[in-house]
């Protein structure tokens, strides 16, 4: 906070509290047998200006000097700390160092397994559950299953690969996969052709005339990434385009889309998210999905 916007927050709360005071007490300067009237009026009714009662007054006070007495053991007058030195970061730090020393014997019974053998004990997978319910089901839901353009992480279909080890890697470094537009390239026509040579790999009955002229532009275009016979390249985060499983929607639309526009998927990376120890929980919990 900027030193004017500090002394801008310690004058207007001083101001706001001496004005409440002084507002209060004000009001306490008539006898309290006093007839003076509001002047108003309703159905014959004349309404009295009256002090407050005691009772009500001392509640008033008594709140003042509340405020008063936050502001000097809290931060909330300007840059001022407060004689308690408490913060929310502080708390916070706090509360995390005492989980850490709570939850370090349990962490510590699977530091030294492989994530494939943590995969294995139910406690572990348990507790890996709950993680991945806080972190990744958002965008592959709470039963891991995925949705269009977040993957299947319960099949044994996996763009990058699923042994465990490689599963840890994701999590802790994310993935980026870049499917590069080809609309300007292969004209209206080619992605046409080529979208229904992509589906013919995994549906014999799409080819044809049409899936037989993408096959050459198929080898020009996407054979670097795809392989000649579309299984796909888990280097690359390359997809295998001969199955039945698809990310963003197999239908011929969807392929044409991908083809026209391009994709870009984005895993964001949890390394620096996660400690260690609750990574290899969730990495192993997923790997048990699919075992």
């Amino acid at each position: 906070m900027t030193s004017f916007w500090s002394g801008y927050i310690i004058v207007l709360t001083t101001i706001t509290i001496i004005g409440t005071v002084l507002l209060l007490f004000g009001n306490r300067n008539r006898p309290a047998d006093s007839q003076a009237k509001t002047g108003h009026v309703y159905d014959g009714i004349e309404e009295y200006d009256n002090p407050l009662p005691a009772w009500w007054l001392y509640l008033f006070v008594a709140t003042i000097v509340f405020a008063i007495g936050y502001l000097v053991a809290y931060p909330g007058f300007g840059s001022f700390k407060g004689v308690l030195g408490w913060s929310g970061v502080g708390q916070w730090e706090n509360e995390v160092a005492d989980a850490k020393r709570r939850y370090e014997p349990v962490f510590a019974a699977w530091r030294d397994q492989p994530i494939a053998g943590i995969a294995a004990d139910p406690k572990a997978v348990r507790m890996g559950q709950r993680i991945f319910a806080n972190e990744c089901s958002q965008c592959h839901g709470a039963d891991a299953r995925g949705a269009q353009g977040f993957p299947n992480l319960t099949d044994q279909d996996w763009i990058w690969g699923g042994d465990a080890d490689t599963i840890h890697t994701t999590i802790v470094n994310g993935r980026v996969a870049a499917m590069p537009p080809w609309g300007d390239a292969l004209g209206e026509e080619g992605v046409r052709n080529v979208a229904r040579y992509v589906q013919s790999l995994s549906d014999p009955q799409a080819a044809g005339a049409q899936a037989a002229a993408g096959a050459a532009q198929y080898a020009m275009f996407c054979v670097a990434c795809h392989g000649p016979e579309g299984k796909g390249n888990p280097m690359l985060g390359a997809p295998n385009l001969s199955d039945t499983v698809w990310l963003y929607g197999g239908d011929l639309a969807t392929i044409e889309q991908t083809l026209r526009a391009g994709r870009n998927g984005q895993m964001p990376a949890f390394g620096q998210t996660l400690d260690a120890d609750k990574i290899r929980l969730v990495a192993a919990y997923v790997y048990s999905l699919s075992q």
